[in-house]
């Protein structure tokens, strides 16, 4: 594991994708085979008395129909399984060499030995984020069982981002020569700050762009203190308030995850960056594993050679058995992009930082969900695509449009899924979910996003930072900087 796995990390896009294209192609298959030959012609409608339209009643046999639920089940039980036996292993497994944080492990190198209560130390990595820092930092100090410590994390920061800070009554950590961004500033701090906390002090990480709702600190605390295995605790976030249109897309996008991770009962996917609190030890353990049971170098927390540090460091600590959770409790507020270039910026480098991270870990038991989630996506691409061709080809094929009532039956139950899903944003999300094809723009552009990061590895093009900046006049800029 000390040696990433590079030949694997340029075509792990190739691999998502050609995955997809197989699935797509037996499904294909198989629907083909179950077809029916006689086909019944178009007909003619008219409804009211007013509208004449062309129909067609053909809908799919239901051999096909129920082989295309079938895959789909089987590939959800299939990583349900997976998910399942891996839980079970790490709360069985005592081997504190392959697993030093699983919870058999923890329990029994903390047994009978009262570390003190939690603490919390919160670390706030921030270039140039006087537009928000204030408000980060008030949304923390007014939490009931405040962090018994602040930093700001300033990293090579040019505006007003360490007087704010320091005008606040919290510290300010500044980098020395750091080229690698927000993980190596965070790793220049924890350098300095680990070594003097024990078991039950906690490090909450938090984007300098992110608030806090009242009683994440409180719901944290209680849940390190009631379980000494737990590593980590994480959050649920959710958009911020304007941002028109592209905005409101973010804050469904975001809504939706967060019903997802609820009805998980906070089992998480990815330790977001926004705000994630995590035990010392786990912290420790990944530094001393990196570059032999985990990639990096050791004795930095965060590898800097990734793109998306919160992702990497929660794939760091399944490998290494940690037990994490996401409780519903712990609820933040963060920005939305407020541009499509800031968002494609965005979410370019969360895309290609997630393929990766999948390849610098390879195929493992703990990646398992990770590369079907890619999967997913990659087959998403290709159906969505297709569905856009078809559509395109009966458009310029046929004299008059001809309306399918099976499909238009399928686009309805799309519909009302979109809106309970979202139906926690309020007014404005459910409205954007019923009218389905502006989200449906929404989608073709993450999965445009998608298609330029499997493109831009496979070319070994340079992965590069962007960091979205608010200038004082309220223009957004975003600044560019190679990856190093």
């Amino acid at each position: 594991m000390s040696k990433r796995k590079g030949g694997l990390e340029r075509g792990i896009g190739i691999v998502i994708l050609g995955m997809a294209l197989f699935a797509g192609l037996v499904l294909w298959i198989a629907l083909t085979v179950l077809e029916p030959e006689d086909r019944t012609a178009p007909q003619d409608g008219l409804l009211f008395g007013v509208w004449d339209f062309v129909y067609d009643t053909q809908a799919p046999s239901l051999q096909a129909i129920l082989v295309a639920v079938a895959l789909a089940l089987l590939l959800a039980a299939a990583v349900a399984t997976i998910e399942r036996q891996i839980t079970n292993k790490y709360r069985r497994s005592a081997d504190a060499d392959e697993l030093p944080l699983a919870p058999r492990p923890v329990m029994a190198a903390t047994r009978g030995v009262f570390h003190g209560p939690v603490t919390v130390t919160a670390l706030i990595p921030a270039h140039n984020e006087a537009d928000k820092i204030g408000a980060t930092l008030a949304s923390l100090q007014r939490q009931h069982g405040a962090p018994e410590r602040i930093v700001v994390v300033a990293d090579n920061c040019t505006d007003e981002t360490e007087q704010i800070a320091l005008a606040a009554g919290v510290e300010v950590f500044r980098s020395v020569d750091n080229t690698h961004k927000k993980g190596g500033a965070l790793n220049q701090a924890l350098a300095a700050i680990l070594p003097e906390l024990g078991d039950n002090d906690t490090v909450l990480v938090m984007d300098a762009d992110t608030v806090l709702d009242q009683g994440y600190l409180a719901a944290a605390r209680s849940r390190f203190t009631n379980d000494r295995a737990l590593m980590a605790v994480g959050g649920l976030f959710y958009g911020e308030e304007g941002g028109g249109l592209i905005g409101q897309f973010q804050r469904n996008e975001y809504t939706r995850y967060a019903r997802e991770i609820r009805r998980r009962r906070g089992r998480v996917f990815v330790l977001t960056g926004t705000a994630s609190v995590f035990r010392s030890r786990a912290m420790k353990t990944v530094a001393d594993s990196r570059g032999t049971r985990i990639p990096g170098q050791r004795g930095n927390v965060y590898d800097t050679a990734a793109l998306t540090e919160d992702n990497e460091i929660t794939i760091a600590l399944k490998s290494l058995g940690a037990l994490i959770v996401s409780p519903k409790e712990c609820t933040v507020v963060t920005e939305v992009m407020p541009t499509w270039r800031a968002l494609w910026a965005q979410r370019l480098r969360w895309q290609r930082g997630a393929l990766e991270n999948l390849g610098a870990y390879g195929v493992t038991a703990q990646t398992a969900r990770y590369w079907s989630q890619q999967l997913g996506i990659g087959y998403g691409v290709i159906a969505l695509f297709s569905y856009f061709l078809l559509f395109a080809v009966m458009a310029l094929s046929l004299d008059r449009w001809v309306w399918f009532p099976f499909w238009l039956g399928l686009g309805a139950l799309f519909v009302v899924e979109r809106v309970i899903t979202a139906w926690a944003g309020g007014w404005r999300a459910r409205l954007l979910g019923l009218t389905l094809f502006p989200e449906l723009f929404y989608a073709t552009f993450l999965n445009v996003v998608f298609v330029k990061g499997v493109v831009d590895i496979v070319l070994r093009r340079e992965a590069r930072w962007r960091h979205v900046v608010t200038a004082g006049d309220g223009k957004v800029q975003v600044e560019d900087g190679a990856r190093r």
